[in-house]
């Protein structure tokens, strides 16, 4: 493979992938409104001369190039989230911004770079004849991830009937190469009680006090240790070979979480005992912890059973309709997944990546000296779509996409010219390196 080509051509198509990326930040495309981030996409995919560029019923695109017998993904979710606060940003986030190295604007990290070098890496496959009856290439800019991590994917499996052997994820991974991440999954609990007037609190049962006990119980089991002696275990105890047969990979990913992230109640005003109180749980889960486990942990909490039938424990679902009017219902459980360091995927990126950059992740004058000290190969803190392609599928997921997490959901937000370089590089090697 000549890797000095392959680099040639990405570095060519720096000025195509800065205007297609810019073109992107100008179109606003949050959650079940990026109809204008689709049309684009699918616009630049046709203009490129990929082979089929189809938008499902969801509102996916998909494109296509090659005709070979592997089907290889590489997903970008094009949505983004909101602006926040305006007055945060030093420049209009919409409009952005672009200097000699850096574009900026709402998405530019998270994670509409992604799409831009996917496109342009499976156009310099078709420049360099790298397309053989081996693979095909399909493009995928997805919707929805904000609100619903994996959904999409969910769609595409089941519904559009599209399995890739395996999938790239381009969410940014400075400069690194990621192998997975924990999961998360939002948990509530509902307790009851009995209203009456607050100056007679003793005829009600407040509802806020027993969630208060409850509350205290999440807590420790957030911040407790795992001794024996200790009656609510932390979270902790899953990076022990004594708690968890996955140890191994949890240690690698990290400890789960859980905090307190909303509370609600009912009651018939501000001068009485309030007869219901609920709770959101934002629950991380780390390599042997599923959905069941989790809810079965806070059932077993001391204070969950005292309060007997006065307390519910379940999880969300969520049920949006998509920009065209689709609703595809799916409980909000985004499971932990990982590829095994030796895996055929994780090797064949390596060899990429290695081929064309070196031993080191790489960056520029602000980012290399953080990226240096991180190793290659890395993981996640935050969740992606392989939550469904690998975490619900078991297909395949590795991940290796331009700018950086820190940017993500930041005001601004920006990402580097040369990271879109690099990405479009290694993923124009990579399905020639997995299928030789």
């Amino acid at each position: 493979m000549d890797f000095d080509k392959i680099k040639t051509a990405a570095e060519n198509y720096k000025a195509d992938m800065t205007k297609f990326l810019r073109d992107l930040v100008k179109i606003p495309g949050e959650s079940c409104d990026e109809k204008g981030h689709i049309d684009r996409i699918a616009e630049e995919m046709k203009k490129l001369e990929f082979n089929k560029v189809e938008i499902d019923p969801m509102g996916n695109v998909l494109g296509y190039m090659g005709t070979g017998k592997t089907l290889i993904g590489f997903d970008a979710h094009i949505d983004t989230v909101g602006i926040g606060n305006k007055d945060n940003w030093n420049f209009d986030p919409y409009e952005g911004f672009e200097s000699e190295t850096e574009i900026g604007g709402r998405g530019t990290s998270d994670q509409l770079g992604g799409i831009v070098s996917a496109v342009y890496g499976a156009k310099i496959m078709k420049d360099l004849n790298l397309l053989t009856d081996k693979y095909t290439v399909l493009v995928t800019g997805t919707v929805q991830e904000e609100d619903c991590d994996g959904l999409c994917w969910q769609y595409i499996i089941n519904e559009d009937k599209v399995r890739p052997e395996f999938v790239v994820s381009t969410e940014p991974t400075d400069g690194g190469i990621y192998r997975g991440q924990r999961g998360r999954m939002e948990i509530r609990i509902d307790v009851k009680g009995v209203s009456c007037h607050g100056s007679a609190p003793e005829r009600g049962d407040n509802a806020i006090y027993k969630m208060a006990d409850i509350l205290q119980e999440v807590r420790a089991l957030n911040e407790n240790d795992a001794k024996d002696s200790t009656e609510i275990k932390g979270l902790v105890k899953m990076l022990d070979e004594k708690y968890n047969p996955q140890w191994k990979e949890a240690r690698f990913l990290g400890r789960g979480t859980v905090t307190t992230s909303q509370i609600f109640y009912t009651s018939p005003s501000r001068c009485a005992v309030a007869d219901s109180c609920a709770v959101s749980l934002d629950r991380r889960m780390t390599a042997g912890e599923t959905w069941e486990s989790c809810l079965d942990e806070i059932r077993a909490l001391p204070s969950v059973k005292k309060y007997g039938d006065d307390v519910t424990v379940s999880m969300y679902e969520y049920a949006r309709p998509s920009y065209k009017g689709l609703t595809y219902p799916i409980e909000c459980y985004f499971p932990t997944w990982v590829i095994p360091e030796d895996h055929p995927v994780t090797s064949a990126l390596e060899e990429a990546y290695k081929g064309l950059y070196g031993d080191t992740r790489t960056g520029n004058a602000e980012t290399e000296e953080m990226r240096k000290a991180r190793p290659l190969t890395d993981k996640w803190t935050f969740s992606t779509n392989g939550v469904s392609i690998m975490g619900r599928n078991e297909i395949p997921c590795i991940g290796f996409g331009p700018g950086a997490e820190a940017q993500a959901h930041a005001p601004n937000e920006k990402t580097w010219k040369d990271d879109l370089v690099r990405c479009a590089a290694v993923y124009a090697a990579l399905p020639t390196l997995y299928c030789k």
